[in-house]
């Protein structure tokens, strides 16, 4: 189902609704696990999820294959990811038609983030496809209306060149060509985010089009500060003065972190920009379930979506498994084995391969962050020590105030170190 057609039926109701975003972890174990975790917080009543696509696509065969997992077992509403950077026509080509095979009706079309070893994006050779809206237009073109397509929206700017209000004319350029609904990267300011939502209608971008607004939870104090300054998004300073003097007891963090993010999502829902959140979960469960908690969203433990037959299992919203109301009488005490065995589940890599088994293992890499800025301005930051005694100089700068960041902390160093 289409992701604009199932919030305007909720929002249609006054209840507001929200989603999850999961990327593919690094290890088979993770896989297994991750999947474990998307069954549990099914229970807690999401409009959709998400599946990342990774930089250039190489992590692109398991986003497709957790799609297809996600809607025919777990009978997760799924929405992939598609990025244009450093990517081929012929995996972008794959890729949409697995999604479509897999009954995925929505796509999140983006250009990406230039590759690590670049310092601004380039089209990539024997491609048309240099901008999001090139890429939406193509889907459309070969798919017509099958994927609701989704495009990036940056409340707070995208890049150093372009701040938020001169993205807008893009942002609409993006649903003119075909885009339905936006997503924005990760916010914490409910005032600019209220602003910039205004701004964005003001400039012609429908009612119809919802706007959701990102938001990830807090974990921890240091993932909370790596992250927001990665994206270049505003802390309230009160946030700063809450979360400071406790920032080395997580379970403080989080619980303090839960207030303040609930505070920031009911800001957004009570001033009408928007009747949806989209949970950016880093694959990890407590602390997006700390926040609905707080906002008291979730479905009783009896619900049941109206709009899925009374089965005594969890129907598929796979292709060809939407309509199926008959299954072998094996399948009571097997039920999710039966699906997947029938959809080559043992063809997936397993658990033998890993004993990394937190799905949010390699969260970093997975989101591209694991370093601030290129592979170039790193170097001019750091150097290229090959040596201990090389090392040991980076350290002393770092410790004496001369250089603020390393490649394991991207915060200076405290005052009382």
């Amino acid at each position: 189902m289409h992701i604009t057609k199932k919030l305007a039926a909720a929002h249609a109701e006054g209840r507001p609704t929200y989603s999850f975003e999961y990327f593919p972890p690094k290890t088979a174990q993770g896989v297994q696990n991750l999947y474990d975790r998307m069954d549990r917080m099914h229970g807690l009543g999401p409009a959709f999820i998400d599946v990342t696509w990774g930089a250039g696509g190489r992590m692109s065969s398991l986003t497709t294959e957790m799609v297809k997992v996600a809607q025919s077992a777990y009978g997760l509403e799924t929405c992939m990811h598609l990025t244009c950077t450093d990517m081929e026509k012929e995996k972008i080509d794959g890729g949409l038609r697995e999604a479509y095979q897999a009954g995925c009706t929505n796509i999140l079309a983006l250009r990406g983030d230039p590759p690590r070893e670049k310092e601004k994006w380039e089209q990539t050779e024997g491609t048309a496809f240099r901008y999001a809206r090139d890429l939406i237009k193509y889907i459309k073109a070969q798919y017509g209306n099958h994927f609701d397509i989704g495009v990036a929206g940056y409340p707070e700017g995208c890049d150093a060149e372009t701040d938020a209000d001169g993205h807008i004319p893009f942002l609409k350029e993006k649903i003119d060509a075909g885009g339905s609904f936006i997503v924005t990267q990760m916010s914490y300011d409910a005032e600019i985010f209220i602003e910039w939502a205004k701004k964005v209608r003001a400039a012609g971008v429908p009612e119809s089009v919802p706007i959701i607004p990102g938001i990830m939870p807090i974990q921890t104090y240091d993932s909370f500060l790596r992250r927001a300054n990665w994206t270049q998004c505003r802390i309230p300073p009160q946030w700063m003065e809450a979360l400071e003097p406790i920032k080395a007891d997580d379970a403080a963090v989080r619980e303090v972190g839960k207030k303040l993010v609930g505070d920031f999502c009911r800001k957004l829902l009570d001033s009408g920009v928007t009747m949806h959140l989209h949970f950016y979960t880093m694959n990890l469960e407590k602390s997006t379930y700390m926040v609905l908690e707080d906002l008291a969203v979730t479905p009783p433990s009896d619900h049941h979506d109206p709009e899925l037959k009374p089965l005594p299992w969890r129907p598929s919203l796979g292709l060809n498994r939407r309509d199926e109301n008959v299954r072998p009488i094996f399948w009571r005490n097997r039920n999710r084995s039966y699906v997947m065995r029938t959809q080559d589940w043992d063809e997936f890599p397993n658990g033998r391969w890993g004993d990394s088994r937190s799905p949010a293992f390699g969260a970093l890499d997975a989101y591209s962050i694991g370093l601030k800025g290129t592979n170039e301005q790193n170097r001019k930051l750091w150097g290229e020590p090959t040596t201990v005694q090389e090392v040991a100089e980076l350290f002393v700068k770092y410790m004496s105030g001369k250089v603020e960041t390393l490649p394991w902390s991207e915060q200076p160093i405290s005052p009382e170190s």
